[in-house]
């Protein structure tokens, strides 16, 4: 996989805007938004300046009343909830499955109540959550769905790209993502034409064009530079996915047959996008297991080291039985499409050495 031609190409691009003097806003910034409608098959695409303001404005746009309740899985990054306390709103942690570390839909359930007013799937590492199964939990009850995409670019179910199945999808551009840009980026899309009107506004000062405030909202633009660098990418996004498949494919090949790792259970109609590729091992061997592979020039990560109920400023949550301990047990394992097969079944051979020395 060739990422040289990409990068002078963007190199050429960022020249070219910066002589110039085309910094915000503007024809690159439509561009990019009209190109990801058209890639997660949304109406509306609305640019902003990073993952967490996608996350804020998404669910301010909903107008939702002062205390009702939002469910997220207690598993994924900070800014999901902050969010929530942000727009006033009551956090109420539900499980994780351990399939495919997506929120657990029987907890869900349980959790269902009259002050229920959001839900907000997260499609963490790249596995798409079943959002299908959670509208048909919600049935004809006023819930609205906001879903959390920051790590899924590309994933999809039966051929329909995550964040189109609730009212709004959220995506982060931030550099480490699989669709990353060179400093920080966010967006949100829904079919709602009145979410959009609303959120365009929200990015910017509660006004449409200069002196057009309508109310009072905040600075947050996704500049011309990301927004040209963002379709630059996105043009070649599919080979970044089939590449990140390829080399997952190495890993299940490889991993599958060591009965101390527990690893996805993937769905033949989803497509994964592979943002992070996490195993879990027992609590005794997940330290020495990174240990012995740091030794051999093996970098690993972990995502997250702990479950966000576990921090003393978040809620305690309820019954979250299946994530307890989780953070102390999964590893990410590396994969990008910068990866060689070469070097997947290096790793993957010294994580079957590791378990054959350390039974």
């Amino acid at each position: 996989y060739k990422l040289i031609p990409q990068k002078k190409l963007i190199l050429s691009k960022v020249i070219s805007l910066i002589k110039s003097s085309k910094f915000v806003g503007g024809y690159e910034v439509e561009k990019f938004e009209k190109n990801f409608s058209k890639f997660t098959g949304s109406k509306y695409t609305v640019s902003l300046g990073n993952g967490t303001d996608a996350l804020e404005i998404a669910i301010k746009s909903l107008n939702i009343k002062k205390n009702s309740e939002v469910i997220v899985p207690v598993n994924t990054w900070i800014s999901t909830v902050e969010a929530i306390l942000s727009n006033n709103l009551k956090v109420i942690f539900c499980d994780v499955n351990l399939d495919d570390y997506s929120i657990c839909l029987h907890d869900l359930k349980k959790k269902i109540n009259k002050k229920t007013k959001v839900i907000m799937p997260v499609h963490l590492y790249g596995n798409p959550t079943n959002v299908p199964e959670i509208k048909k939990i919600i049935g004809k009850k006023n819930i609205k769905i906001v879903e959390d995409c920051a790590q899924a670019h590309g994933s999809t179910i039966n051929g329909k790209h995550v964040g189109t199945f609730g009212d709004i999808g959220i995506f982060s551009f931030f550099p480490g993502k699989n669709l990353g840009a060179f400093g920080d980026g966010g967006a949100l899309i829904t079919n709602s034409k009145k979410i959009y009107e609303l959120s365009l506004r929200l990015r910017n000062h509660g006004a449409k064009f200069k002196y057009d405030h309508k109310f009072s909202g905040r600075n947050s633009r996704l500049d011309t530079i990301q927004a040209a660098v963002l379709s630059i990418k996105l043009k070649n996004y599919h080979k970044v996915i089939k590449r990140r498949n390829k080399l997952a494919r190495i890993y299940f090949k490889n991993l599958s047959e060591i009965k101390n790792i527990k690893l996805y259970k993937l769905k033949i109609k989803n497509v994964y996008s592979f943002h992070q590729f996490v195993i879990r091992v027992d609590i005794n061997k997940r330290n020495k297991l990174i240990n012995y592979l740091k030794k051999r020039n093996i970098q690993t990560m972990i995502h997250y080291p702990y479950m966000l109920n576990e921090l003393k400023f978040f809620p305690k949550g309820k019954n979250l039985k299946k994530s307890k301990l989780l953070g102390k047990k999964i590893i990410s394992l590396p994969i990008s499409e910068e990866h060689s097969e070469k070097d997947l079944f290096y790793i993957s051979k010294t994580i079957k050495d590791f378990f054959l020395t350390n039974r």
